[in-house]
């Protein structure tokens, strides 16, 4: 029980990490149709960012998220509103191949700067955790658990409370009809990935906590932001949080497999993924779309 209870908590943290990977991810994919295939380079991109401050200014690694997202809501935007956005209603291969040439660019643009050595964060207490009898619970992973939930329920306010939420949400039912009572397409367009950009500089922030980071260490997060977003289902903020811890507990599960290692976690997972599209294509708790 004791072996049991650790998994199922490990499980749960590592999901949180999905969790804040996957809500930007399913947020761009809901409303602009995009698969961006440029989100795990902007997750590592916030990952510098965050490295670049702990290293020069020594600032705590949780206090530069605000500014990891900052900066990648302004990349965002920029990326949307002059690049993109030229191709919105093109067939989904465009945006496709579109956001797979910007996921190059970003990475070549941090093998430049960074070069490919291995970087990491590690505050005085990257090592300590919360000991209760036989269980043991990191310190960062479960701030990043707390800041990943805190992440998504600020969107689901965001996208259910506010007039820019409501118009990100009219924009992704209706575009025609949403342009018809004068929601500006271009900006709301530019906005939504801004701040799907935005949760991906937050995401990579607590990566950095948590691995060694490389320009190329963020592609594996693209495909587990997909999978965590098909698991939940597209269209709620909640589906996503469900994918993501979901996804953590399979991971952790599959890997104290003996001998499974992270191609079978990976295998087992992905199997899943399969199952879930044949079942129930809308994801677990998904809207039909």
């Amino acid at each position: 029980m004791g072996n049991f209870a650790q998994l199922v908590i490990l499980g749960l943290l590592a999901g949180g990490v999905y969790v804040a990977v996957g809500v930007g991810f399913g947020l761009v994919w809901g409303v602009l149709n995009i698969v961006n295939l440029a989100h795990g380079a902007l997750v590592i991109v916030g990952g510098y960012i965050t490295w670049q401050l702990f290293t020069a200014y020594h600032l705590d690694p949780f206090l530069t998220l605000p500014i990891d997202a900052v900066i990648l809501f302004a990349l965002g935007y920029v990326i949307q509103r002059g690049v993109i956005n030229r191709v919105i209603r093109a067939p989904l291969l465009f945006t496709f191949l579109l956001t797979f040439g910007i996921n190059l660019i970003v990475i070549n643009v941090l093998l430049l700067i960074f070069k490919s050595d291995f970087r990491s964060v590690t505050p005085s207490y990257s090592g300590s955790g919360i000991e209760i009898g036989p269980l043991v619970i990191p310190y960062t992973r479960l701030a990043a658990l707390a800041v990943a939930l805190l992440l998504a329920a600020g969107l689901a306010f965001l996208l259910n409370r506010t007039r820019t939420g409501l118009a990100i949400q009219a924009v992704g039912a209706d575009r025609d009809a949403a342009q018809l009572v004068g929601i500006d397409l271009r900006h709301t367009y530019a906005l939504t990935f801004a701040i799907g950009a935005a949760c991906a500089g937050v995401a990579g922030g607590l990566i950095s906590l948590i691995q060694a980071i490389t320009p190329t260490a963020g592609e594996p997060y693209t495909l587990q932001a997909f999978v965590v977003v098909i698991l939940g289902g597209l269209g709620r903020v909640s589906a996503t949080v469900l994918g993501g811890l979901l996804f953590g507990l399979i991971e952790v599960f599959a890997q104290s497999i003996p001998g499974s290692g992270s191609v079978y976690a990976n295998a087992i997972a992905f199997g899943l993924l399969v199952l879930v599209l044949v079942v129930r294509p809308q994801g677990l708790i998904g809207r039909l779309r």
